[in-house]
């Protein structure tokens, strides 16, 4: 998932987890079990109180497909007895390893959380422990169907003029209505680096994508039809009569095909100077003078602004063009649809229901919905993180995994000092800067210093979207406070219980949450291999996302500069190309090929964290001596653990509709080719297992960037 100023390295699953492995059957590999997935998923559906899921384990020896030859298809071999012994549970989209941690992070969650909303030792329990019960209460999100939202629909409906559409959008957005129309926060400016600005980018979709508005293959019709019927049913909900809600749902797909048309496309905005574009608000208030930015900002809490960065100026323009020609009601119609829209997962059954239908059954091919614990779980998690993460970390991130994780990242930074001093293609005036950019990364491990502070945050019990939206209200005007404001170093982007990790390029730093520093990703019982293939790669990985195609454009000081010689970029763009038209060739189903562009920064991330990991691991082993390299562990080499713990961090499956959903909006490579991409261009895989030049995973025109 990718976020300007903010690339995420891997797919965003909230969740936390410390535990003790949990005892499962041994088997000899190549060896095929009953299904695990369901297993599990027939004891924690049986009602009660949910049991723990089985936590993940690092390199697993029942994983691997031993009838595959590694050198032809090294995900099989790596992967595929998971594969067949784990279907997609009927509550997700997707089942692979993150999953399985992120399951059994969030079931520890769970036990915190309801521990303090029964008996809370501190305020913060209370406040994020009646949080969660307040979620957890059907009952009353039942007795109350659609009244929270009431008084904003009643907003809605008092509009008498378009001129007073800036002082209402103002209001919605401030209380959680996040789809309305366009996005407004606040950024580091790409330029200056040291101070925080005003930011308006695109927004105001319902569907994931602009391209299911403007496409017309049959499956793309199919989705927008289901997307009416969709909106069609809400708008009943709240009681609309079926024609009435027929002509709203009308009026939505209206506003939202144009926005749609003016919004620019993915791929264009992964391009950082596309998407800088610092106006004066006089500037921004000409390009479209029929939305009154004063009344806007007044309406948020900003005030005037001196600058800010209008991200997507089409976009603007394309609203402005939309506001002058679309009547009143039309544009009722789509803000009403954008306050139901919000709201529906946490209204009454009837609503929730509606929702997963469309957004997990016909749009993700998702079975069921998740259990409430599950998503009253996540949403706390998400919505007052630091707060619920606090006690977490005390209770299942030791400060010893800490220090391993910081002394792994000192060995990947080496490995990449060398790599770049090694680089024939590039210069030494280029290689200067690069080091200098590689020793100002920022390493940020496990959690904040400084925990974020809620006492301004209201929470009362059974107020489930009230609660919801003084979050929300509580986050922008946290994010909003920071404009015109030094730069907070020290602030996380993710809370700690979170299985992600990222690099931030205007920050310079690497940020990797407790969530994530679990197995199968980090085992301080393994050897130094295993952990090498699992968090040394994610470490590598985030470490190459400073010198992807987007992050290589920010300098050591987090500004966008084109610190590269003429000469240098070439020869870099020469080499990601060569990705682009690697991985555009890779297929995820059959007709459907990777978007080798969309993709380009993971899978440069993914190569690189891979090389730099093995050399890390090299050097590790050689201080060992001689051997350290040479002694097997189940049967298997160092060189060959490392390339196995990597391979199993990536065992997945996904829905047919997950998948296609992915191919439009997903930066990153499904799991098949995240490991049979990066391995096929690694030249020490090869020579690991032994394959010729020539097999498929060593070909003779591997692609290579860092």
């Amino acid at each position: 998932m990718h976020k300007r100023n903010v690339t995420l390295a891997l797919l965003l699953f909230a969740g936390t987890v410390f535990a003790q492995q949990s005892a499962q059957p041994s088997m000899t590999p190549g060896q095929v079990t009953p299904d695990r997935t369901q297993v599990w998923m027939a004891d924690t559906t049986s009602g009660g109180a949910p049991s723990a899921p089985p936590a993940p384990r690092s390199f697993d020896l029942d994983a691997i497909d031993t009838t595959s030859n590694p050198c032809v298809d090294f995900y099989q071999f790596a992967c595929g007895n998971w594969v067949k012994t784990h279907t997609i549970p009927p509550d997700q989209t997707r089942w692979g390893r993150f999953n399985e941690l992120a399951e059994y992070n969030r079931y520890l969650l769970y036990q915190d959380l309801e521990a303090a909303a029964k008996d809370p030792k501190t305020p913060l329990q209370k406040k994020y422990g009646e949080f969660y019960a307040a979620c957890m209460n059907k009952t009353a999100a039942d007795q109350a169907g659609h009244r929270p939202i009431q008084p904003l629909l009643r907003k809605v409906d008092a509009l008498t003029a378009k001129s007073q559409l800036p002082s209402l959008m103002a209001q919605l957005q401030s209380q959680d209505a996040t789809a309305s129309l366009f996005r407004f926060g606040s950024q580091q400016d790409d330029k200056d680096a040291t101070r925080r600005i005003a930011r308006a980018t695109q927004g105001g979709l319902g569907l994931p994508d602009r391209s299911y508005y403007l496409e017309d293959d049959p499956h793309t019709l199919k989705i927008r039809q289901a997307y009416v019927a969709h909106v069609t049913a809400m708008f009943q909900l709240v009681g609309d009569s079926p024609q009435a809600a027929q002509t709203e749902a009308a009026n939505v797909m209206t506003i939202e095909t144009a926005l749609a048309r003016s919004s620019t496309p993915r791929t264009d905005m992964r391009d950082p100077e596309n998407v800088y574009h610092l106006l004066r608000l006089a500037q921004l208030q000409a390009l479209t003078p029929a939305f009154d930015w004063d009344s806007y900002l007044q309406g948020v809490g900003v005030g005037s602004l001196p600058t800010l960065n209008v991200a997507t100026p089409v976009f603007f323009l394309g609203m402005n063009t939309l506001i002058e020609n679309q009547g009143l009601d039309v544009w009722k119609s789509y803000l009403r649809w954008n306050v139901v829209h919000s709201a529906a997962p946490y209204l009454s059954t009837a609503f929730v229901d509606a929702s997963f239908d469309f957004y997990g059954k016909t749009l993700f091919g998702q079975k069921e919905n998740q259990a409430r614990w599950k998503r009253c779980t996540t949403l706390t998690d998400r919505s007052i993180g630091e707060a619920v993460g606090q006690d977490w970390v005390a209770q299942h991130f030791p400060p010893t995994s800490k220090q391993s994780v910081e002394k792994m990242v000192v060995a990947l930074e080496s490995a990449m000092k060398q790599d770049i001093a090694g680089l024939p293609w590039m210069t030494e005036a280029t290689q200067q800067q690069a080091e200098l950019k590689l020793a100002a990364i920022r390493n940020k491990i496990g959690y904040p210093s400084k925990w974020r502070d809620y006492s301004k945050l209201t929470v009362e019990p059974n107020e489930l979207v009230p609660n919801v939206q003084r979050a929300g209200a509580f986050e922008l005007r946290r994010e909003l406070n920071k404009i015109g404001k030094p730069v907070n170093e020290k602030e996380w982007g993710m809370t700690p219980a979170t299985v992600n990790a990222y690099y931030n390029p205007s920050m310079n730093d690497i940020n990797f949450p407790a969530g994530i520093l679990q197995p199968p990703f980090f085992d301080p019982t393994k050897d130094a291999a295993v952990n090498y293939g699992g968090i040394g790669v994610v470490i590598g990985h985030e470490m190459t996302h400073g010198f992807d195609d987007e992050g290589s454009q920010y300098d050591g000081k987090g500004n966008l500069r084109m610190w590269w010689t003429a000469a240098d970029r070439k020869a870099f763009d020469q080499r990601t190309d060569c990705e682009v038209k690697e991985y555009s060739g890779f297929e995820t189903a059959p007709g459907t090929h990777l978007n080798g562009k969309l993709t380009l920064g993971e899978n440069t991330a993914d190569n690189g964290g891979l090389r730099l990991a093995y050399q890390a691991l090299m050097e590790a082993l050689q201080k060992e001596g001689p051997q350290a390299m040479d002694r097997k562990v189940d049967g298997y080499t160092a060189a060959q653990q490392f390339f196995i713990s990597y391979g199993q961090v990536w065992c997945s499956g996904q829905t047919d509709a997950s998948m296609r959903v992915s191919a439009k909006v997903d930066p990153h490579s499904t799991g098949k080719w995240r490991v049979d991409g990066a391995v096929r261009n690694t030249d020490a895989f090869g020579k690991a297992f032994g394959c010729t030049k020539g097999q498929p995973m060593m070909p003779a025109d591997a692609c290579r960037v860092w």
